[in-house]
């Protein structure tokens, strides 16, 4: 039995890709260091702010303290300027909390962002937890933090479901024993996904309902 669903943020609840880009060329202009088209995003993200500067500045590693710094202050204030949640996905919320499910996020985002943006996109009462990346908690895909909000909630891991669109976040579901979900909505492939195991695909947020025998 499913009782609650963690949801992973970028590429999974939000389509935050352009901001993200658009932070970080930004960054990288300021040092004239090359900047990508925003599609290469797609595989630069996933692993937190400090490997998408490491990603970014290539071949000039010292350079990367400097870029992250840039990119953090200025994505932290300009996170919602083309970000939007994916279709579907209010309703898809409405639908399992009206279900009884408890629902929660865990993003390698920075924390103060994901809180950010978590408060602008959706209603106060949506999420029981979220969680973005913090100091001294390793980031996805180690479990620690997904192992320890499930027990914040008194949820077992078996009992829930986790959405993500990486394998970065199937690889935390298993390893934390919950019941992995790849999306298709988000910045990767299906190819991925079924590599890192995932248990179930899904190429729409309605069909979530459907793993849940409803």
């Amino acid at each position: 039995m499913i009782r609650a669903v963690l949801f992973d943020l970028d590429g999974t609840l939000i389509n935050s890709l352009a901001d993200i880009a658009s932070a970080m060329n930004r960054a990288l202009r300021l040092h004239g260091l090359e900047e990508y088209d925003e599609a290469a995003y797609r595989y630069l993200v996933g692993n937190g702010a400090r490997i998408l500067a490491q990603r970014a500045v290539g071949k000039r590693p010292e350079m990367e303290e400097t870029v992250l710094r840039d990119y953090q202050a200025w994505y932290g204030t300009h996170n919602l300027v083309q970000s939007a949640p994916y279709p579907g996905i209010v309703e898809m919320l409405s639908d399992l909390k009206a279900a009884g499910l408890r629902l929660m996020v865990l993003s390698n985002k920075p924390d103060a962002d994901t809180q950010h943006v978590i408060r602008h996109f959706f209603p106060e009462d949506t999420f029981a937890l979220v969680r973005g990346q913090r100091e001294g908690v390793p980031i996805k895909p180690d479990p620690t933090a997904a192992l320890d909000m499930a027990a914040q909630l008194g949820v077992a891991p078996s009992e829930m479901l986790y959405l993500g669109d990486t394998s970065v976040d199937v690889t935390c579901a298993r390893h934390a024993g919950m019941h992995s979900v790849g999306v298709l909505w988000g910045f990767r492939e299906r190819a991925e996904l079924e590599e890192a195991g995932a248990e179930h695909i899904v190429s729409d947020p309605a069909e979530v309902r459907l793993l849940l025998g409803e």
